[in-house]
């Protein structure tokens, strides 16, 4: 019997070669201690010529971790019989996927199959916002790559979520109050599509600056609603610096979607609001913490993709190997 226990779990690893995460600080440090300068490296170089892949990568990470976990599902491509993560309505705006690729490419060089795509979008995403002027923190790595990509999975909180709904979402993934409010100031970079705030303009909201209001109107025109059309710095100030002025200027109404607003003026989230608009460097402490915590959130069996847009192929049953 015990022969036969061991012949039936080494016939299933070789047929499901899925291995355990493990995440702890310095992965790789044995088998691949140069990966996360390799990442830095290229995260740097985009950088220098395109600062907005700050926001990019905050909302890649974001969209990739809520739905299955941190495990780069959204990278999948879509075949002609499934419709991946990237077809999901609220993923039709995420951007940088050829960033990955490219560090990727770089990684899979330096160490083959070794580096999954999942530490690939964690590391490159902690990079970008250090380079914008954030915190630059240590997170552990050793994530899997998902073995599910599906559009029906996808159901994240939109613009317009009310403080108490994204509460929720937020601690259906065991984040609080704290991680919710503070992983939302990642919007002190970035942009909103016109459409994703239109019908603030035209109420118009009572709750939005006048001027700021003004100003919106003239950018977006009469955009049709069901284009993407022009945006908007959510941040109107230091729009590419990763800072806690996002936070002063909900407090002034000048918040650009209506959750970023509501989180100024709710009871449950004004004070955490308010700490935050006062003491940057809290607020980058907290940042940094909730994105470690946020980054943890992941499946305990996966792979690590040699292409990080389609899943490895899976191996063929071995000749004459005994079915149980």
């Amino acid at each position: 019997m015990g022969v036969m226990k061991v012949s039936v779990l080494l016939f299933l690893f070789v047929l499901l070669p899925h291995v355990f995460a493990d995440l702890r600080f310095g992965f790789y440090s044995s088998t691949c201690p140069r990966a996360e300068s390799v990442v830095r490296a290229v995260v740097q170089r985009r950088f220098a010529s395109d600062r907005s892949i700050t926001a990019a990568l905050l909302r890649m990470h974001f969209h990739d971790c809520f739905v299955n976990g941190c495990d780069a599902s959204i990278l999948i491509d879509s075949t002609p019989t499934t419709q991946s993560e990237k077809e999901g309505g609220p993923n039709q705006t995420v951007r940088e996927y050829e960033l990955i690729d490219e560090i990727k490419k770089a990684l899979e060089a330096a160490c083959p199959s070794t580096i999954s795509c999942a530490d690939i979008i964690t590391l490159a995403t902690r990079d970008a916002i250090s380079l914008a002027g954030g915190p630059n923190y240590k997170v552990p790595t050793g994530r899997l790559d998902g073995l599910v990509s599906n559009a029906a999975d996808v159901n994240l909180p939109g613009p317009g979520s009310s403080v108490s709904g994204i509460i929720q979402t937020f601690r259906a993934k065991g984040l609080t109050l704290n991680d919710m409010v503070t992983l939302l100031g990642a919007h002190t970079v970035g942009v909103a599509h016109c459409r994703f705030f239109q019908d603030r303009l035209s109420g118009p909201d009572p709750t939005m600056d006048p001027n700021l209001a003004t100003k919106l109107n003239q950018i977006c025109g009469s955009q049709s609603s069901s284009d993407f059309g022009p945006s908007a710095f959510l941040d109107q100030n230091t729009s590419f610096v990763f800072d806690n002025e996002y936070y002063n200027q909900i407090r002034l109404n000048k918040g650009i979607l209506q959750i970023d607003q509501a989180l100024a003026s709710d009871r449950s989230t004004a004070g955490i609001v308010s700490s935050f608009a006062s003491n940057g460097v809290a607020f980058g402490q907290n940042f940094a913490k909730a994105m470690v915590k946020m980054g943890n959130l992941v499946n305990n069996v996966g792979e690590i993709r040699k292409n990080c847009r389609v899943f490895n192929p899976k191996p063929q049953q071995q000749k004459g190997s005994k079915k149980f």
